[in-house]
């Protein structure tokens, strides 16, 4: 930062530290490490604010509010997805994440109306897209994503239309083989399932399901409240599968960072 350079070559230099810190902050929410987190985005808000960048702007308030969605604050999350779609430019990929975001939130404060409303947001946002030379861009946002955030938000949301997304979206990764080249994808969609089964008073099948995400090891920190959860309600029927369910949960459960 200190060497001499033009007005464009510093504002490169900005961007591209405000996207590491972004990323460096996002792998840190995923493993729990809050105070790296925090540090990382502040780092990259501040890069963004400089170098009068939007759209990592955008994502550095979407990024948050997925962190404390997954802390339990939903109306707080809905807010600064909100912020973050209010910052994001049109049409870009921070738009339409920070709308998903917005859906979730609402889906776990079991607001039907609001939920439906910001995954139909959602979709008008992803028709005019393409699908990306490299889907596995963490901030660009893939179409083949849409049924699966459909299928959390929905699952989450309590409705019995999530075990059809949710099973649709199993089977075409498997057919793409994409279940063993996006291992993590693969047991967050069975988590989707398992959840959206127990709504559909099928325990015992999501007992299994939720059996196989835990055990392939493959769920992050961020993402665990959501195995508990399923373990919870599945002890709740009491049947004899929440046994087994109970250990592969304890057994691979993610040690969270500082």
């Amino acid at each position: 930062m200190e060497v001499r350079k033009t007005l464009a070559q510093h504002r490169r230099l900005l961007v591209v530290g405000g996207w590491l810190s972004l990323l460096s902050a996002t792998l840190s929410i995923d493993l729990r490490q809050r105070a790296s987190a925090g540090a990382y985005l502040a780092t990259a808000r501040q890069m963004a604010d400089h170098a009068e960048h939007a759209e990592i702007q955008a994502w550095c308030v979407e990024t948050r509010a997925w962190e404390v969605l997954t802390g339990g604050d939903y109306l707080l999350a809905v807010q600064l997805s909100r912020q973050a779609q209010a910052i994001a430019p049109k049409g870009s990929s921070a738009l339409i994440q920070a709308t998903a975001q917005e859906g979730r939130a609402w889906a776990r404060m079991h607001r039907s109306a609001e939920t439906l409303d910001a995954l139909k947001r959602t979709a008008a946002l992803i028709s005019p897209l393409e699908v990306p030379d490299r889907p596995e861009h963490h901030y660009r946002y893939d179409p083949a994503k849409a049924d699966s955030y459909t299928a959390t938000t929905l699952a989450w949301a309590g409705d019995p239309a999530a075990e059809k997304y949710a099973r649709a979206v199993l089977q075409q990764m498997r057919r793409l083989g994409e279940d063993v080249r996006r291992p993590r994808r693969a047991a967050s969609a069975r988590l989707d399932l398992s959840l959206a089964l127990l709504a559909a008073q099928k325990p015992d099948e999501a007992a299994a399901v939720a059996l196989k995400a835990v055990a392939s090891g493959r769920i992050v920190a961020s993402n665990w409240w959501r195995a508990t959860e399923i373990l919870s309600a599945v002890q709740r029927t009491g049947i004899a599968e929440s046994a087994d369910l109970d250990e592969a949960y304890h057994t691979y459960h993610p040690k969270e960072g500082g």
